[in-house]
């Protein structure tokens, strides 16, 4: 077992902190904590669960800076995006806690009485990628529940973790909120252990180890694991909406991001004009450090993320694609703005996830074949259809948990954050995604 846990800047390699690693031995003191901690906090009411988490969040408040330039440090992305997601992490703390509680009073049914009591301790193990915002997301509606919590961030970003931990647990009764640091060995200890739920936001993979090790103590589980998202575009489509949209979708968080455009198929009376909007946008975009000017897109997380991106890249043009933008010689912690064309379907980078600021294009002649290669994935997370007066018809026929019609995914406002097939089991936001971590009770009087 690792004894620190090092956290390192993706921009240059530099070693920037280190925290220690959580011990086996530390796991099971923090997990009996959080027992006695939720003993208390469950018998709270909603309302007062509610202001102890408004006033802890608005000590945030003061930090915002501080917090958004270690995120940016330690994940990568620009001063301007760690500001955005600290300020919603923080400010929009307290707006999901109403939601929550709204959510979670009890209601009656045709003479029954529906309660949402708590389950009990909540392991919630968070990406690297938004390491705030998609731990915050997990972590209010378990505590709002009326359970405690302990938190396994993501050993690529522990310093941002460990910041926000110390301001948000001051206002926190003693055990109610505590953090573990460490890799995989730690992860798996967490999930083994004497918890209920696991709420987790990653990879297939160890989404499916976790489900497994859960499995002989029944543990609850809400799971988000990634993404290949399709986007389609038919004929009819405004032909510029639909390439900012791809290159952004494909680009944003250096592409490292679950709801990523990754494989876009267009109709061929199109093809043309659509690869040649799409390289046009794409050339303006710089890489770099997150404190340089006029930066669109950081550094890759890691070395290991790195290569895959550069392997995925290689395997597609090796296997008959064009490359109409970028190249395989990449500097050592970027990927240049990249756009592939005539992805085929037995290329790496339209069966698998890439995580990478590449916009992978392929032309169609039949819709239903748009849809067919759209639909066949293990993910469905997200699917984009850009079209005129035929494209709710298709976007009906995509296999996923949430859908854009010309315009991205996800909604405003509470709406669940859900995937189908392997992309989720389970899923938070909305009522009924809060609900998850609560324990349903039906009361007759």
């Amino acid at each position: 077992m690792i004894q620190k846990v090092k956290s390192y800047d993706p921009s240059n390699g530099d070693l920037i902190g280190e925290v220690p690693a959580t011990s086996a031995e530390d796991i099971e003191l923090t997990v009996l904590k959080a027992k006695t901690a939720a003993k208390h906090w469950r018998g709270l009411s909603l309302n007062n669960r509610l202001s102890t988490i408004q006033n802890a969040y608005s000590a945030a408040e003061k930090s915002v800076h501080n917090l958004a330039e270690l995120l940016s440090k330690e994940m990568g992305k620009d001063i301007r995006r760690s500001t955005s997601e600290v300020q919603g992490t923080i400010l929009g703390g307290p707006y999901i806690a109403s939601n929550v509680v709204a959510a979670l009073r009890s209601k009656t049914i045709d003479g029954s009485t529906l309660e949402y009591k708590a389950l009990g301790v909540a392991a919630i193990i968070s990406p690297w990628n938004y390491p705030l915002a998609m731990a915050n997301n997990l972590i209010i509606p378990a505590l709002l529940a009326g359970n405690s919590v302990i938190w396994k961030p993501s050993e690529e970003t522990p310093l941002i973790a460990q910041a926000f931990f110390d301001i948000i647990k001051t206002g926190l009764p003693t055990g109610l909120l505590q953090l573990i640091h460490g890799d995989g060995e730690q992860g798996r200890i967490l999930v083994e252990s004497d918890i209920n739920i696991i709420g987790f936001t990653g990879s297939q993979a160890t989404g499916k180890d976790i489900m497994s090790r859960a499995a002989s103590s029944l543990k609850r589980l809400v799971m988000e694991l990634g993404g290949n998202d399709p986007m389609i575009v038919m004929k009819d489509a405004n032909i510029e909406a639909a390439a900012r949209f791809a290159v952004a979708s494909s680009f944003e968080n250096a592409g490292q991001m679950c709801i990523s455009t990754e494989r876009i198929y267009v109709d061929e009376t199109i093809a043309d004009e659509f690869e040649q909007a799409v390289v046009t946008i794409a050339a303006q975009y710089t890489i770099g450090p997150w404190n340089m000017d006029g930066v669109n897109i950081g550094p890759i997380i890691n070395s290991r993320q790195h290569a895959k991106i550069i392997e995925h890249i290689r395997d597609a043009i090796e296997k008959g694609s064009r490359l109409l933008l970028g190249n395989t010689d990449n500097p050592k912690f970027y990927i240049k703005p990249t756009v592939i064309a005539d992805m085929t379907s037995d290329m790496r980078i339209e069966q698998e996830e890439t995580f990478g600021p590449v916009v992978c294009i392929s032309r169609y002649s039949d819709i239903n074949q748009a849809i067919a290669r759209s639909n066949n994935s293990s993910y469905g997370l997200g699917a984009v259809v850009f079209g005129g007066i035929d494209a709710h018809t298709v976007a009906d026929q995509l296999e996923a948990g949430m859908i854009g019609v010309n315009q991205g995914v996800g909604g405003s406002g509470d709406v669940p954050w859900v995937g189908a097939k392997h992309s989720g089991f389970g899923f938070h936001g909305s009522p009924e995604g809060h609900r998850q971590f609560a324990q349903v009770r039906v009361v007759n009087r």
